[in-house]
């Protein structure tokens, strides 16, 4: 098999590359993370930038004004965004796109697609439920009223929500589906109460009571949830994967330069057999994250629902990004927690993708039940 990625896709990254090159987090400290300060929006600048190279309308068809590309490629931006810890909320944005665009009614997507594209308005995800632990579909119920639906719950943690316009919010109904609420940011019923990150971002528990919301901004489609929550799961792989190999390569270049008894640490053997070891991690992120992007891209039928492989990418992308990072840390000495160095910062960015991910034995329990089902078939 062919495994090499299109020339639309390698294109992509380039561009992305391209925009991200002026984005140096070990040369401008981040403002979330000085003396304690929370960021107040995000990089509203970069948006600009992202906007205008088109990295904003990937997925979107070409008649929305998009490239009509696919996971693989928006995975490969994000693998560069993290490089970076591009402070924008493109994961969120681009799977909320998405969905409207394959779920959503024709309506829909001419009103918000091309706007959303160009960046004029900002969309964000509830993924995380009422407490991150739960389903997120199960934090807010929804019933229909005439041609209005009524959404009352909680969502916290929901990433960017201050800077954006629409926030996507999982709601379950009494006949036990779930819906898609596009909810805006300034509208009755709803409540942001500020929460902050292990980044320095802020984040925003959701609050909805008796917040109404128009029937055509309501998506219905089946599996509409459950295939947005595999993107945002796999687009948080590729996230991962990106912040691990910068942080490698700043170790490979911390190690080469720092000398002890007048030879490179490098050389040591123990410095150069952990830093193999996070090497093999971040080979095997790789793998993963791209299988799970493929099934969800293609639409491949597999013996495995495409859940297994976004379980699988998870797995690995949760324990290998903190191993990547302690290891990173560990081989930098004091050095690594020297605020006026960027280690530290993608310490606490990985921590925060491993938490948004969820432990790796609870992904594990998953695929077991998975596997167990697809025995009994």
């Amino acid at each position: 098999m062919d495994f090499t990625f299109t020339e639309e896709q390698q294109a992509a990254a380039e561009a992305a590359r391209g925009v991200f090159a002026g984005v140096a987090p070990d040369a401008v400290p981040s403002p979330a993370l000085t003396a304690g300060a929370v960021a107040e929006d995000f990089d509203r600048a970069l948006w600009s930038r992202l906007a205008e190279a088109d990295l904003l309308s990937l997925l979107a068809a070409p008649a929305y004004g998009g490239a009509g590309l696919d996971a693989i490629a928006l995975c490969l931006v994000l693998r560069e965004a993290a490089k970076v810890l591009a402070r924008v909320p493109l994961l969120e944005h681009s799977a909320a796109m998405a969905a409207v665009q394959a779920h959503a009614g024709e309506e829909l997507g001419s009103a918000l697609l091309e706007r959303a594209g160009r960046g004029e308005v900002v969309l964000t995800v509830a993924a995380s439920g009422r407490t991150g632990h739960d389903g997120a579909e199960l934090a807010v119920t929804a019933r229909q009223e005439g041609q209005e639906w009524i959404l009352d719950g909680v969502q916290t943690a929901v990433p960017w929500a201050y800077g954006a316009d629409l926030v996507v919010v999982p709601a379950h109904t009494a006949a036990d589906r779930t819906v898609l609420a596009l909810v805006p940011r300034l509208h009755a019923g709803v409540t942001l109460a500020e929460q902050v990150s292990t980044t320095g971002e802020r984040l925003a528990e959701l609050r909805l009571e008796s917040a109404r919301i128009a029937e055509r901004d309501i998506i219905d489609g089946d599996g509409a949830w459950e295939w947005l929550r595999d993107l945002l799961a796999t687009g948080t792989c590729a996230l991962a994967l990106g912040l691990g190999e910068r942080v490698l390569r700043m170790t490979s270049d911390y190690t080469s330069k720092r000398e002890q008894f007048g030879f490179p640490v490098a050389t040591f053997q123990a410095v150069a057999v952990q830093a193999a070891d996070r090497y093999i991690d971040l080979r095997a992120m790789e793998a993963t994250l791209w299988q799970a992007a493929w099934r969800l891209a293609s639409g491949a039928q597999g013996a495995l629902p495409v859940s297994g492989d976004v379980a699988v990418a998870k797995i690995w992308a949760a324990d290998g990004v903190r191993r990547v990072v302690q290891t990173a840390q560990h081989l930098h000495g004091g050095f690594g927690a020297d605020v006026d160095y960027p280690l530290h910062r993608y310490h606490a960015w990985a921590k925060h993708l491993e938490l948004s991910l969820g432990p790796a034995s609870a992904h594990e329990e998953s695929l077991g039940d998975l596997l167990a089902a697809h025995t009994l078939t």
